[in-house]
């Protein structure tokens, strides 16, 4: 059905990530996914919108983090470059954001993933949208996808018929909970993509503001680029 084409991580939640060749799966998503997140003096978490759990900071997409070994490195949008374990680099994003008091914090109770641990987007949805949306640079960036599965000439959107599936992609099992809502992110700049004000809309207007699916690990192991994917079996839906 599909070849694992990208793997990505984010090691701070809302800001780019580091491209992969393999990762390493868990209960929790890729190792070290989002495990960090800039938190206000609310306890919410940087994002780019308002809920319950998030505050949406403006200008948080303009940073980049990687990891050091386990230590998330953040790369600033004037191309400074600060480990997490550096004791200003909380004043310093607070600086750089205009917000006040912000922190680069862990994960602890509270997940940092916006709906299910694992995003997975697919080349023939991504096909699919460029056709709706002309002019548009469009890759599995723009939407923070985790897994981009090369489907080759599948249907459109062909990730959404998989919703309460298992889906096998190599050693890894995982449970397609549902289709994943998009927000403004998905129009913002960042690391080599230009601003795409109108792609939302596009969205909203042709796929009911969802693109690309949600899911959960139901079998941990190593993924990695080139692993085949196959579709299993219907899987009861999973919270």
């Amino acid at each position: 059905m599909g070849v694992v084409a990208a793997l990505w991580r984010y090691p701070v939640k809302s800001m780019a990530g580091e491209r992969l060749t393999e990762a390493v799966l868990g209960e929790r998503g890729l190792d070290g996914d989002r495990l960090y997140a800039v938190r206000d003096p609310d306890g919410k978490f940087g994002s780019g919108k308002n809920s319950t759990r998030f505050r949406r900071m403006p200008g948080l997409h303009a940073f980049a983090a990687r990891y050091d070994g386990d230590v998330p490195v953040v790369t600033f949008p004037d191309g400074r470059v600060l480990r997490g374990g550096d004791p200003q680099v909380h004043a310093e994003l607070a600086a750089a954001l205009t917000f006040p008091g912000v922190e680069l914090a862990r994960e602890a109770g509270v997940p940092h993933h916006d709906e299910a641990p694992v995003h997975l987007v697919t080349t023939s949805s991504l096909a699919w949208l460029a056709e709706r949306a002309p002019g548009v640079a469009l890759d599995e960036q723009r939407f923070r996808a985790n897994v981009l599965l090369d489907t080759g000439p599948a249907p459109e959107l062909a990730e959404e018929a998989w919703v309460g599936t298992r889906v096998r992609i190599g050693e890894v099992e995982l449970e397609i909970l549902r289709k994943a809502v998009r927000c403004v992110m998905v129009g913002l700049p960042g690391e080599g993509l230009p601003a795409a004000p109108g792609l939302l809309k596009t969205i909203a207007d042709t796929a009911g503001l969802t693109f690309g699916v949600q899911a959960r690990v139901v079998r941990g192991g190593t993924l990695r680029v080139g692993d085949v994917q196959t579709v299993g079996c219907s899987a009861p839906h999973s919270p």
